[in-house]
């Protein structure tokens, strides 16, 4: 058996290797490196295949967060509420625009935002939701759709873990993830489903306003050269990354494919294991249906029901099969993020999921008899 990756970068590289060395090296011989054709181009095959009218390519996906909610236009105090179960980038750029975060607590099937938590925590100093697409599928975007227009809020949607991913609304109309909000943010890290050789990111939106607006500050403010009309940064896709992303874009859908036949062995491994709980889907199915696009498992996440999670992680790396944690700590304990507002008894799921998640290697290089060992040495474990 070959060795067991978290994610296996390699792998995929030498699947695509002629056509990534050949966009490389064009690029090196023409030093288009800022701003060049292939970002542009980029840009377009990304607007065509999300079906949104305008994909701002910026530096990394905490950058098209804060870009995003830059171009909004929020004032400082305003409060922007979001799932207390998240990686920092989306409460940090909400601090960092000297913003008010407001966390809530997550739904214990899907890890999503808790729609009723959403609600209860409205303000009238609340201006915008950021709902977390957490590990690879939508959170419950009608919801917070109609509650976003009922209270005049902002939605941003948080889509680093999730492209790729559709949103089936309750009249059956699909859409893909990121498409949904006024603005979305999404991450090309290196082990995103689509991801570069460094960092990327891109904001998306389907408003031509606030598209311009957007266009200005990745770019110091400016639409003229030495012409400053807002307030900017210094954000941009370089062209070996976008690159990259033009050569990965094609394949997105088989590699989601591939995640997704992933997932399902490992679900259907772990059936009747009562102290083991696998993912559900936004639609509450247990394992994934043949037919499933709701969920592109950027992780595939158990829960450890037994206490034994962190024994687990133990005894996988002694084995040999990486795994990863996300997220031992809740951003209401985080000492950057502590506020005498938050209350232990308002997370009840947040504080048990740190205590029993498990993410299992998941990307497009696993194989049967990995998988296969994967989840024996779990179930032999847990069993003891």
């Amino acid at each position: 058996m070959k060795k067991i990756q978290m994610v296996d970068l390699n792998g995929q590289y030498q699947s695509i290797k002629e056509q990534i060395n050949s966009s490389l090296t064009q690029i090196l011989e023409t030093t288009a490196f800022i701003n060049g054709p292939e970002v542009h181009a980029f840009q377009k095959e990304l607007e065509t295949y999300l079906g949104v009218k305008h994909v701002i390519p910026c530096a990394n996906g905490t950058d098209a967060l804060q870009i995003a909610m830059m171009g909004l236009g929020l004032e400082q105090g305003d409060e922007v509420i979001t799932a207390d179960f998240t990686f920092a980038a989306t409460v940090e750029v909400i601090a960092l625009l000297k913003l008010t975060p407001v966390l809530v607590d997550v739904d214990p099937d899907t890890f999503n935002i808790d729609i009723a938590a959403l609600e209860k925590a409205i303000t009238p100093k609340t201006k915008a939701i950021v709902p977390v697409h957490l590990f690879g599928q939508c959170a419950n975007m009608d919801a917070i759709m109609e509650i976003a227009k009922k209270h005049n809020l902002y939605v941003i949607e948080d889509n680093a873990q999730a492209i790729g991913a559709t949103h089936t609304s309750a009249d059956g109309t699909k859409v893909m993830a990121g498409t949904i909000g006024h603005v979305a943010a999404t991450s090309f890290f290196p082990s995103k489903n689509l991801g570069c050789y460094g960092d990327g990111g891109a904001i998306f939106t389907n408003d031509d306003d606030l598209a311009h607006t957007l266009r200005g500050i990745v770019n110091h403010g400016m639409y003229e050269r030495y012409h400053h009309d807002v307030v900017g940064v210094n954000s941009r896709l370089d062209s070996m990354q976008a690159a990259v992303l033009r050569a990965k874009l094609p394949h997105l859908d088989t590699y989601n494919n591939k995640r997704r036949d992933a997932a399902r062995k490992y679900s259907k491994a772990f059936q009747g294991q009562p102290n083991i709980r696998v993912p559900k889907t936004v639609n509450g199915c247990e394992g994934i249906c043949d037919t499933c696009d709701c969920h592109v498992f950027h992780q595939y996440t158990l829960r450890i029901m037994n206490g034994q999670r962190d024994a687990l992680v133990k005894h996988l790396g002694e084995q040999g099969i990486p795994c990863g944690v996300y997220y031992p700590i809740p951003l209401h304990r985080q000492k950057a993020y502590v506020d005498d507002r938050y209350m232990e008894a308002d997370f009840p799921v947040t504080n048990q999921l740190v205590k029993e998640v498990i993410s299992l290697p998941m990307h497009t290089e696993l194989d049967d008899e990995q998988i296969d060992f994967i989840a024996q040495t779990i179930i032999k474990f847990i069993n003891g």
